[in-house]
């Protein structure tokens, strides 16, 4: 599958903005499994300083500045992926057992590999996912238990969060505790990955989070619409002797060719679409357009 995906974000100001310094985290990794065949990234205002590097994560990061006054920005990323979930589990295949027993997996986590080294960031405290409650964890170990498979209890949590859990868009924001939405059962796809984290951390696996995109199919018989489809969350957790393993608790789903990857982290924090500072007062407006489909030949 080829998808062409257009992210729009616009911010309008009620007063002029003197100068802004931003990054942004929009460009989709390559991987096996998933190819990046063209990138754009278009900004007005024109920034006076505009670079890429890669983040500690491996993820693209472009920063950019603008020291024009302007009362509106608007930053659009238009990419051209090719998913094929297929090659990504042929790989996946390859790699050996991801059907090792919870007991097993913490026993050679033990050992001191690059690979495991690396995975074990993804056990320390973060942003938004620290002070792991005792009510989280024992939500987890009701899944995890030491002789079962972590791939079967990593989609036991995936399904309980979705059946336990009430997508409700107006009820977090970025800044609403884990423990809140724990407590509530409700929230959307950021709070659902960081929850499923928070889990799998609790019982001494390593789990990072997954930002990128859905692609979303409109009601029988109605076209979809341009710029409704949105950024989403899920997570991954680390398999020792296998590698990463994602899963997506919004929808109750191994992601496959629909799931677009674009950044992985300790949690949103660290891979937010765009984050920035301003100098300026007054009130802003920010709205956000995303549109997948699949690419024309």
């Amino acid at each position: 599958m080829i998808f062409s995906i257009i992210h729009t974000t616009s911010y309008k100001y009620d007063n002029n903005v003197t100068y802004c310094h931003n990054l942004a985290i929009l460009k989709p990794k390559d991987f096996i499994g998933q190819k990046l065949l063209n990138y754009e990234l278009e900004i007005t205002p024109k920034p006076s300083i505009l670079n890429e590097n890669t983040d500690f994560f491996g993820n693209a990061v472009t920063h950019f500045s603008i020291d024009k006054q302007h009362k509106e920005l608007i930053v659009t990323a238009k990419s051209t992926v090719e998913r094929s979930y297929e090659v990504q589990e042929l790989n996946e295949n390859l790699k050996g057992d991801k059907h090792i027993t919870l007991e097993k997996a913490l026993e050679k986590l033990s050992t001191f590999s690059p690979e495991n080294i690396d995975a074990k960031q993804f056990l320390l405290d973060s942003a938004f996912i620290n002070k792991i409650s005792t009510t989280i964890k024992e939500y987890a170990e009701i899944s995890f238990k030491k002789e079962r498979s972590v791939f079967e209890a990593s989609k036991e949590l995936m399904k309980r969060i979705f059946t336990d859990f009430k997508f409700d868009a107006h009820f977090s924001t970025i800044a609403t505790p884990i423990d809140e939405v724990m407590k509530e059962k409700k929230g959307v796809c950021q709070d659902f990955a960081q929850i499923a984290i928070a889990c799998i951390r609790s019982i001494g696996l390593p789990a990072r989070y997954v930002s990128g995109y859905i692609e979303t199919l409109p009601p029988p018989g109605k076209e979809k619409l341009v710029g409704t489809d949105a950024s989403h969350a899920w997570f991954s957790v680390f398999i020792p002797n296998f590698g990463w393993v994602d899963f997506d608790p919004t929808n109750n789903q191994v992601p496959k060719n629909q799931h677009i990857t674009v950044a992985f982290g300790r949690d949103y924090y660290d891979v937010p679409p765009l984050k920035g500072v301003i100098y300026g007062s007054g009130n802003s407006i920010m709205k956000v357009s995303v549109d997948i489909r699949p690419a024309k030949n």
